[in-house]
């Protein structure tokens, strides 16, 4: 008889810590599309929607986080454009010397020296004193760093997709919206933020 009031009693236990586990101070984790803020929490325990401000702030912040990740995107090519200049700085000064002789001359007149040692000092400069192999480890270890940033970034906008709400979910619409206007030049509105 004893037994059977202590597993009751244990059972009552479990039953109010479990109550105290749906109190107010819990985040709601929706698995369904809502509307609903009510013990909202934005990816963290912390980051939590508590009313009418505390949503419109949060809001902003998923706008510029989802507007960011372009611009992220947009340093990314902007990288590799240069990084392909450096590359292309240690050929350029023996390939394309020819093209920029055969513009600089006219008639029959060669190409004076110092116009081509002045062409290879500034490719030289541009390159810097590194050899070929070296820049290019340095920029492959660069854009693979960006490209993990990149990745993260992504993975992060897909957490504030997933709480399932609504307006977080437009936020991050109105912050790639943004983000393209903002740091879009030149890149293709087709491409969608992918998780990867």
């Amino acid at each position: 008889m004893e037994m059977h009031h202590m597993g009751m009693d244990m059972d009552h236990g479990h039953h109010d810590h479990g109550d105290m586990d749906m109190g107010e101070g819990q985040c709601n984790m929706n698995m369904l599309f809502t509307w609903s803020t009510k013990n909202l929490c934005i990816v963290f325990s912390r980051w939590r929607v508590t009313g009418p401000i505390s949503l419109l702030g949060s809001l902003v912040v998923i706008v510029l986080l989802a507007a960011g990740y372009e611009g992220t995107r947009q340093i990314t090519r902007q990288y590799e454009v240069a990084h392909a200049r450096r590359l292309s700085a240690f050929s350029g000064a023996t390939v394309g010397s020819n093209d920029i002789a055969d513009e600089a001359v006219s008639g029959t007149e060669p190409e004076p020296e110092n116009h081509a040692y002045f062409r290879n000092a500034s490719s030289r400069l541009l390159v810097g004193s590194d050899n070929r192999r070296a820049v290019e480890r340095r920029g492959k270890i660069t854009m693979a760093a960006l490209y993990a940033v990149q990745v993260f970034y992504s993975f992060f906008i897909m957490l504030l997709f997933m709480t399932y709400n609504g307006f977080v979910m437009l936020a991050v619409a109105v912050g790639a919206f943004v983000g393209y206007l903002a740091f879009g030049d030149n890149m293709s509105a087709s491409k969608s933020v992918a998780c990867h």
